[in-house]
């Protein structure tokens, strides 16, 4: 099997980050989706305004977000817009809750957990996607990257609870109460991640995959008590593969000598958080396979 392709970059800026997109090859065109963590109130870790404004800028995208299913500052469309405008996103860009309007299923193939994904609404109005994420721990998933990106962060908040409790409830007020094994909503996150992807590629609609490594907090984005980061910031990771992402992502964690590393690898294992990727690959998501290009 041929490797996928992972491009790298030790540099964090918004002109390496720029550089980084263009060397994947791939323009977006049409109305843009960014999809973008937009960060709890009182998060630290999500990527930054000046950092991604240029980028988005450029494909003249829309930032695309989806109402939490936990109770926070985002479950509500104007708590919502609130956070974005707060943390300077409505700054550069249009913001998209994308399931204000309302949600739709589309299928999930091949999966065990789920029969569905249930998306935002508003995701059929964009032709093409950054799937622009945030590299960090997570306390329910161990990590979160592109795959939860796709999957999480694109399910409305009712697909949300529909992937956290692998298919038994889409009612977030019974889910935190019906929480499954730990490796079934591991599975789900790649199945619903696989469906976004599986639904763009049957309309000819490209993703591009990009994972800012920074702020490698043991926390995510979505925490609004999130901790300090345990570790140095690695640098940006791209792909049109999301496995492939993830996987040198989680590949580049594992192998640091970093004493905080370790505080990082033990939340990501004791959530079985690297299962997702094998998972995802069997589902023919992407390839755990893959060459780093440095650029």
């Amino acid at each position: 099997m041929e490797k996928s392709k992972v491009y790298f970059t030790k540099e964090i800026t918004s002109e390496s980050l720029m550089k980084i997109y263009e060397a994947v090859g791939v323009e977006l065109t049409g109305k843009v989706a960014v999809k973008v963590s937009t960060g709890e109130a009182g998060a630290r870790g999500y990527l930054k305004a000046d950092l991604i404004a240029p980028l988005v800028k450029k494909l003249n995208g829309t930032i695309v977000e989806c109402n939490t299913a936990y109770r926070g500052e985002r479950n509500i469309l104007k708590a919502h817009m609130k956070v974005a405008q707060d943390h300077g996103f409505t700054s550069f860009a249009d913001v998209d809750i994308m399931d204000a309007p309302g949600e739709k299923k589309i299928p999930v193939n091949g999966g065990k957990h789920l029969d569905y994904d249930i998306i935002g609404v508003n995701l059929d109005n964009y032709d093409s996607m950054l799937n622009l994420a945030h590299g960090k721990g997570h306390a329910m998933g161990g990590f979160g990257a592109n795959l939860k990106n796709q999957s999480i962060g694109i399910a409305s908040r009712n697909g949300k609870a529909y992937i956290h409790s692998a298919g038994f409830t889409d009612d977030p007020k019974i889910l935190w109460d019906n929480l499954p094994p730990q490796i079934d909503f591991i599975e789900s996150m790649a199945e619903s991640a696989k469906a976004v992807a599986d639904y763009f590629a049957s309309q000819n609609k490209p993703i591009v995959y990009i994972t800012v490594m920074n702020f490698l907090s043991i926390d995510c984005d979505c925490d609004c008590n999130q901790s300090d980061p345990v570790m140095d910031d690695l640098g940006i990771v791209a792909s049109l593969d999301p496995v492939a992402n993830d996987q040198a992502f989680v590949d580049m964690i594992f192998s640091s000598k970093e004493p905080g590393a370790q505080k990082l690898q033990e939340r990501i294992d004791s959530m079985l958080g690297r299962e997702i990727l094998p998972y995802s690959e069997k589902l023919g998501l992407g390839s755990t396979q893959y060459e780093l290009i440095e650029i």
